[in-house]
């Protein structure tokens, strides 16, 4: 992997430019949709819907298998971001697992704060169970506030009796909106990104006076038995680190098979970066071999017991 590509990275990250006031919400949605928003991959066919009452996206790459659905859930700290300034990364997931994903338009705080991104979470992933998607075929993925939201929305599921899906993907989750993570300091000279203020400040938005550490708004508190394998990836270089490793070591300890890769030297949610850094583009690739590697497991496991 190219160490001068990462450095570059990190140069142009740190390059952006920091106003002297606080934005509003509808200026921080501006600036994220023209520097985050990337074309979905090519052959991907693009369809407008609606997924439990939200407005969606649907995403097919070419050649996608029949069986299989991705849920995706996009980042922007529950404040800002939509599916189409995430068409890019989802799309590239999608493309490279060969699965139709739909990514929802979930609310957004300040106008809804939490729970309502969990409720609309969960709305979603009842309706793709209630129209025939058999959960052993659907696998849920999100980055940043997104993949906290998508461990939220699987807690929601199983605290309403509804079967998991087959597996989990988070990228650079945000998972403890009180900031008690050591990497929330300790990392603050080597995130390119984020402030802990910047972080307050989602939070800030997102629960306001509300109780933080709340299990669906902090999954890293809740009891996380239960849930499908999980694969946590996450940058080095991050204040939110310690989110992601936290997260992990509590499956683990809840017997969920989880796996966690800490790339060196990297930022928050790097995997958005592909086509222009090695690292992007192998997180990608692993993240869609192990979605691929969960579906329908429990299928043929079953199958395996009924001949026996």
């Amino acid at each position: 992997m190219s160490r001068q590509q990462r450095h570059a990275l990190d140069a142009l990250l740190r390059s952006a430019p920091r106003g002297e006031s606080t934005p509003t919400p509808a200026e921080l949605r501006a600036s994220f949709a023209t520097v985050m928003t990337r074309p979905a991959p090519d052959g991907v066919t693009l369809r407008r819907t609606v997924l439990g009452g939200r407005p969606a996206l649907d995403l097919e790459p070419p050649g996608a298998a029949e069986r299989g659905r991705l849920l995706y859930l996009h980042g922007g700290g529950y404040v800002i971001g939509s599916p189409d300034t995430h068409t890019g990364l989802a799309g590239e997931l999608a493309a490279r697992a060969r699965l139709r994903a739909t990514s929802v338009d979930y609310r957004l705080a300040p106008e809804h704060p939490f729970p309502a991104a969990v409720d609309d979470g969960l709305a979603a992933y009842r309706e793709l169970l209630a129209t025939g998607t058999d959960p052993l075929d659907l696998v849920v993925a999100g980055d940043s506030a997104g993949g906290g939201l998508s461990i939220a929305t699987l807690l929601a599921a199983r605290d309403a009796g509804l079967p998991q899906p087959a597996a989990v993907v988070v990228f650079s989750p945000w998972v403890d909106l009180t900031l008690s993570g050591a990497s929330m300091r300790t990392k603050k000279d080597a995130d390119p990104i984020f402030t802990e203020a910047d972080v307050r400040a989602y939070a800030d938005f997102y629960v306001g006076a509300g109780d933080r550490s709340h299990p669906l708004a902090s999954p890293v508190f809740a009891d996380l038995s239960g849930l499908p394998p999980l694969l946590v990836q996450a940058g080095a270089n991050e204040v939110l680190l310690d989110d992601a490793v936290r997260l992990a070591g509590r499956a683990g300890a809840a017997d969920v098979e989880v796996t966690l890769e800490i790339g060196p030297e990297l930022p928050h949610v790097y995997q958005s970066e592909h086509g222009r850094l090695d690292e992007a583009d192998a997180a990608l690739d692993r993240a869609a071999r192990f979605l691929l590697g969960h579906l329908g497991v429990r299928h043929e496991r079953d199958a395996v017991a009924g001949v026996r």
